[in-house]
């Protein structure tokens, strides 16, 4: 039987073992086929994709789809072209997002908007999306069956959409300064944790595994986009710009409530919450808003509740990965959920 990491060079199966080292090579094989096909030569839109996409960031979605296309085991150099989509599509949001959210960097150097102007940006992330759906039809060329590429392609639209309600429902909380947890999380799951859920979902549904276990996957990775999602909302009070890739004054400036800042409010009372709305919308300057606002979520225990918020996530996420036989790649997607845990503790 054809290793599920089979090349047509190696059996990368047998050949490599260590987690770390198949992690690096399956991280080269979607970075080499995002250099091949956006090469930044020819047109501007070419250099732009390119600029977005190479070096690229950890890659981690892409991981998440061919870990769990391995997870049923399927061939995983046949859905390689899916997990570059998977990227390209991530990456498109992001470009989006930091239009909407005027942010000027993004993985530690100037934004698409910011280096090539926002008409230019928003026509690349177009592109991208359009692409994502250009890879996931490439898998048919490598001997994918056609009904499977097509319910790939019907889970990544349908987490395309919800992607696109999460952002419109952000909107509508921050203008609305709606401040209640419930609705914040719905929002995360259908923004952040759509995508994760596309990624794993269609890794599964192109290597054909059963339905059960393509639900399965898709669980973890809605589960696993929540409490990244939430980690992120943390690091604007555990971390600085240089960790998270963009200014760390980001969330106070587009006055975006995320869940560290959410349960300070419940958690404190209302002098608490009066003092954080104040500063929250206040029109000074953003450093020593967030600096403000950071002494109080901290006092207050959001930081501790939303730290223990992303863990029950991840642990859900290792959880429901049960109903799956034991292999490799379903030990990497159970390591993937307890860093998540890690990195949240």
């Amino acid at each position: 039987m054809e290793s599920i990491y089979s090349t047509g060079k190696q059996d990368f199966g047998t050949a490599i073992l260590d987690r770390s080292d198949r992690i690096e090579y399956l991280v080269s094989l979607v970075g080499s086929h995002l250099e091949s096909t956006w090469n930044g030569k020819g047109v501007p839109l070419e250099r732009i994709c390119h600029y977005a996409l190479v070096p690229g960031g950890k890659l981690f979605r892409p991981l998440l789809l061919l870990e769990s296309a391995g997870a049923v085991g399927a061939n995983i150099a046949l859905v390689v072209p899916a997990a570059a989509g998977a990227e390209a599509g991530h990456v498109a949001s992001l470009i989006h997002d930091d239009i909407i959210d005027g942010d000027t960097m993004r993985r530690g150097r100037p934004s698409v908007h910011a280096a090539f102007g926002r008409d230019d940006a928003i026509v690349a992330g177009d592109a991208l999306i359009f692409y994502l759906f250009a890879a996931l039809a490439e898998c048919g060329e490598r001997g994918v069956p056609d009904d499977r590429v097509a319910q790939a392609m019907a889970a990544v639209a349908a987490a395309g959409i919800d992607l696109c309600r999460g952002q419109s429902m952000e909107a509508q909380l921050c203008a609305g300064y709606v401040c209640d947890v419930p609705s914040y999380l719905e929002m995360i799951r259908l923004k952040t944790a759509a995508l994760f859920r596309a990624a794993c979902a269609s890794g599964a549904i192109l290597g054909g595994g059963p339905a059960e276990w393509c639900a399965a996957l898709g669980s973890y990775g809605e589960l696993l986009g929540s409490a990244f999602q939430i980690h992120d909302d943390l690091l604007a009070y555990t971390s600085d710009g240089d960790a998270m890739g963009k200014a760390v004054t980001s969330d106070i400036t587009n006055q975006r409530l995320t869940l560290p800042f959410l349960l300070a409010r419940e958690l404190g009372g209302e002098p608490v919450a009066n003092e954080l709305d104040r500063h929250m919308r206040d029109s000074g300057d953003p450093a020593e808003r967030l600096a403000a606002v950071s002494a109080l979520v901290r006092e207050a225990g959001g930081v501790a509740a939303a730290t223990d918020a992303a863990r029950g996530y991840a642990i859900r996420a290792v959880e429901v990965l049960d109903v799956l036989p034991e292999s490799p790649s379903k030990e990497t997607l159970s390591y993937f959920a307890q860093a998540a845990v890690n990195r949240c503790g």
